[in-house]
């Protein structure tokens, strides 16, 4: 058990960032879990009455009682009977009450967190690999490792305690621009903070860019960090830096691509030299070189010496779908990348381009969500005809959207005057296979935005579905 048992009270003494408006009932009822999801609640558990856009947890106590919760943490004064704390915000209130439930695990272990819309992923992995080498046993918390990409406050807070237990010294993890508007990491203090950059993405949630980068720029602040590490080439990593500098409260560590110095980028291999270290990457495409500096920088302040941090980063694994080469003895590059915004399109496709010869192709396949940010379908389309030669625009995950609205939308951003093939072909491998047969010798192809996914959902279906895996069968039927 990760949590120490306490009584309620002693809980309550323990959360000083909790404005509380009223305790009801027995405050000596003892605690050793806490949730959010009435059907986890059990004898023992504090219930949080979270209120979200679609559900209102309030209107889940009944059942939360009913599987045993001892107490409940709400908004407002309810007709139970069982013991009661009222704050105005149960789901900020709620990061507190679990991180000190489990005792502060963030201020036991050094836990190293990463945003930015594009590279997160790699960036976790590769200052996970340095952090081992330095001799930290290491664990990244992402997109690769549960259903989102940063946790609820509740599971965060148990999966810490976890790793303490189990002896890890340092957690990675992704940090979403979702998580810091919805508090996930509330309760969480940070050994470092890194932000890679900022595009276009979600949105459909943050409905502006200058609300997506307000999101962001919470992870920067003294609630969470005192270390900063930043993308100064980013137009938006240069305003948090401008932000940051004159309050001097945040030391910051800038980085940039002038940083590294003889860079060759191969399919499936990136070199550079870095503070007169030569690094060498197992993932290839020259956009990891920033992945790299993110990281490599992020272990400076955290005090592991450039000796270590060159050999980590040529110990680290290539990432699934982070431009992943597939290779079964053709004669052309594929690769996989999980580029699913205009930003991270563009860096896939202009690090292919520089792979090949100047006579070669690039030929990209992709599509866009369903449900999903509209306004950057045909951004992307613009994207794909202005950089590659040959354009295959397919389904990525349509969910309820019409898999041939999508397509129309990114066709619509297609610029027609490069007088480039153009394909629409709805299924994903039918679509890769036609890239397959448009390649020719000394051709890349790259399929973007589904990267490392096994599924693919379309309407209430979900379908096995991995592009590695497809390539690999169409690749070898070919051959």
């Amino acid at each position: 058990m990760v949590a120490k048992s306490r009584s309620l009270a002693q809980l309550i003494s323990g959360v000083s960032e909790v404005a509380i408006t009223e305790i009801i009932g027995d405050a000596s009822v003892m605690i050793h879990d806490i949730t959010h999801d009435s059907k986890k609640s059990s004898n023992g558990s504090i219930f949080c009455c979270v209120v979200g856009e679609n559900t209102d947890g309030h209107n889940f106590v009944t059942d939360a009682i009913n599987n045993g919760a001892s107490a409940v943490l709400t908004e407002r004064r309810l007709a139970i009977d069982a013991p009661q704390v009222i704050v105005s915000d149960v789901r900020n209130a709620m990061g507190f009450f679990a991180a000190e439930l489990f005792s502060r695990p963030s201020l036991k272990i050094k836990v190293i967190g990463v945003t930015g819309t594009n590279g997160k992923t790699t960036t976790a992995h590769l200052l996970a690999a340095i952090l081992r080498q330095h001799g930290w046993a290491t664990t990244v918390f992402g997109t690769l490792s549960g259903a989102r990409t940063t946790p609820e406050s509740t599971d965060l807070q148990r999966a810490l305690a976890q790793e303490v237990e189990r002896g890890i010294k340092a957690v990675v993890m992704e940090v979403s621009s979702h998580a810091l508007v919805l508090q996930r990491v509330v309760g969480t203090k940070f050994a470092a903070t890194v932000f890679t950059n900022l595009g276009q993405d979600h949105l459909d949630f943050h409905r502006t860019v200058e609300n997506y980068f307000a999101a962001k720029s919470q992870l920067f602040t003294e609630q969470y960090s005192e270390i900063a590490i930043i993308n100064r080439d980013d137009p938006y990593g240069e305003k948090l830096i401008s932000i940051l500098r004159p309050k001097n409260k945040i030391s910051v560590q800038e980085f940039g691509i002038t940083d590294a110095s003889e860079i060759e980028a191969e399919v499936s291999s990136v070199s550079f030299v870095w503070r007169g270290e030569k690094v060498h990457l197992a993932t290839g495409g020259h956009f990891n070189v920033m992945n790299a500096l993110a990281a490599a920088n992020a272990a400076v302040k955290l005090g592991v010496a450039t000796s270590d941090i060159a050999t980590g980063l040529a110990a680290a694994d290539a990432i699934a779908g982070r431009f992943e080469s597939v290779v079964t003895g053709q004669n052309f590059g594929v690769v996989v990348d999980y580029a699913h915004t205009p930003e991270a399109l563009q860096n896939v496709l202009q690090a292919a381009r520089k792979v090949i010869s100047k006579s070669s192709r690039v030929i990209i396949v992709f599509g866009c969500g369903g449900g999903r940010d509209h306004n950057k379908r045909a951004k992307m389309g613009k994207v794909a005809s202005d950089l590659a030669d040959v354009v295959v625009i397919t389904t990525d995950n349509p969910r309820f959207e019409e898999a041939a609205k999508i397509a129309s939308e990114i066709e619509s951003g297609v610029d027609s005057s490069h007088q480039k093939m153009i394909y629409v072909i709805l299924d994903r491998r039918s679509a890769i296979a036609q890239a397959f047969a448009s390649a020719i010798s000394g051709d890349i192809v790259v399929i973007a935005g589904k990267g490392h996914e096994s599924t693919q959902t379309i309407g209430e279906s979900e379908i096995e579905f991995n592009d590695v895996v497809v390539s690999r069968e169409l690749l070898k039927v070919a051959s």
